[in-house]
């Protein structure tokens, strides 16, 4: 079948064939499209959401808390004052006579009874259109009780989920640079971008205690206030699902001339190419390069033979993969090829034109790159690739199950570690499992077939 695209849409569609690669993106979606993006708010609020050790209030109705609240599997290792959800719970007569003395006295009394380390007031929608001053309410808090209090600029109209990111960037840039880095070791990172999404990060961080890397600050999986403030003596930021930290480490890198770079975590190569980045940046301690290879050579010979089991059932089959962030995507795709299966469809909320172009060198003739997608352009296209799994999210997970197609939750949501070697481990593990169901052969279209 031929895939149903709204007209608008051409452009942000591209099929791989002769044709050059001209890709539409970053721009607003489109209107009665029912985009599968989150709002600006929701953008900034997974980004600081993790930090564990924070009050985290929005500043709005109660349908914008409810809607974000726990909205990341981000697991802690101490406090947990972020999975509790704080609202002013903005009314008709807030909106009339202005809120910021309910939020002023909200802040108070939430600070006064949790202590938190720091406080993050996200505005939503009505406050951007009601005018009031977050930044003079939270300055005016911030005097009072010692302790940050950092406005959140998240208006949900202004603009796509990339400019939440940028917004959460902007506050905890007013964190770094104002903690003590007395003690840092010379072979030190931050960890941008990881959320600790079933306890992900604490494999990442066990990797680089092996290699003998200090890691000085989750931002923002696990994350204490604390750490944050003393980030600027690291050596190196290391950004994961760099759509969302990549602003806050050119930030970094312009204040306080950190360098960055950009990895991923996902697949045996990306991991491995991660680990042996981060040896790299240290030459002067080649101890750290032998401890790293040593560290690959030990997990990929306990993780190969079982990812061949698995292979060998799944050659051939056809994956679409559909995420928030492209750079996710490009791991996916080498992870699928690890294991046999061919991509025949890809695509992400919030894609750069440069992120398109990578998709397309690296995806095989034919496939689907698509950006900022809808459920109907979605179920055409796993209809017309006959696909037998979809990677998405929870807002993805309703369209695969009613057209009969295995789904994988590669999200915020999901409860299932799948970075690292042991994750690319679980990954395999799952979509083997879901794509030999028997439960696929009750289908019409493969009884039929």
């Amino acid at each position: 079948m031929q895939a149903t695209v709204l007209e608008s849409r051409q452009g942000q569609i591209w099929r791989k064939d002769d044709a050059p690669m001209v890709m539409e993106c970053n721009k607003d979606s489109l209107a009665g499209a029912v985009s599968q993006r989150a709002c600006v708010f929701c953008g900034s609020r997974v980004v600081l959401y993790p930090i564990a050790d924070a009050l985290h209030l929005v500043h709005g109705p109660i349908g914008c808390a409810v809607y974000t609240w726990d909205i990341r599997g981000a697991l802690s290792s101490g406090p947990e004052l972020h999975r509790l959800s704080f609202s002013t719970d903005m009314q008709e007569r807030d909106v009339i006579f202005g809120g910021e003395k309910k939020l002023y006295r909200a802040l108070v009394e939430l600070i006064d009874r949790h202590a938190p380390a720091a406080a993050f007031v996200y505005s939503t929608c009505i406050v951007g259109i009601i005018g009031d001053d977050l930044e003079a309410v939270c300055r005016k808090v911030a005097a009072e009780k010692g302790i940050p209090v950092l406005p959140v600029q998240s208006e949900g109209f202004k603009g796509n989920k990339r400019a939440g990111y940028q917004a959460a960037c902007n506050a905890m840039r007013r964190l770094v640079g104002t903690g003590e880095t007395a003690g840092i070791s010379p072979y030190s990172i931050n960890i941008l971008g990881d959320f600790n999404l079933a306890g992900e990060l604490w494999l990442i961080r066990d990797y680089f205690a092996r290699m003998g890397v200090e890691v000085v600050a989750n931002i923002t999986g696990d994350g204490r206030v604390a750490d944050i403030q003393r980030a600027h003596g690291a050596a190196l930021n290391v950004v994961q699902c760099s759509g969302a930290t990549m602003e806050l480490a050119n930030m970094m890198e312009s204040d306080y001339g950190i360098p960055a770079i950009r990895v991923s975590y996902f697949g045996i190569e990306d991991m491995a190419a991660a680990l042996y980045a981060v040896a790299e940046f240290f030459p002067q301690e080649p101890a750290i390069m032998a401890r790293t290879r040593e560290l690959v050579r030990e997990e990929l010979a306990a993780l190969l033979p079982e990812l061949e089991q698995y292979r060998r059932d799944l050659q051939g089959k056809k994956a679409a993969i559909y995420v928030g962030g492209a750079f996710k995507a490009f791991s996916l795709v080498k992870a699928f090829r690890t294991i046999g299966m061919e991509v025949v469809m890809v695509g992400s909320q919030t894609g750069t034109a440069e992120d398109y172009r990578e998709l397309a060198e690296i995806t095989d003739p034919g496939t689907i790159i698509v950006d900022d997608s809808n459920p109907l352009e979605l179920a055409s296209f796993l209809q017309e690739k006959e696909v037998d799994i979809f990677v998405g999210g929870v807002k993805e997970r309703p369209i695969a199950y009613k057209l009969g197609v295995a789904f994988c939750d590669h999200n915020h949501e999901r409860k299932e570690m799948l970075a690292g070697f042991e994750g690319m481990l679980n990954f395999a593990r799952e979509v083997h499992a879901s794509v030999t169901s028997p439960v696929w052969r009750l289908l019409p279209r493969r009884a039929a077939s």
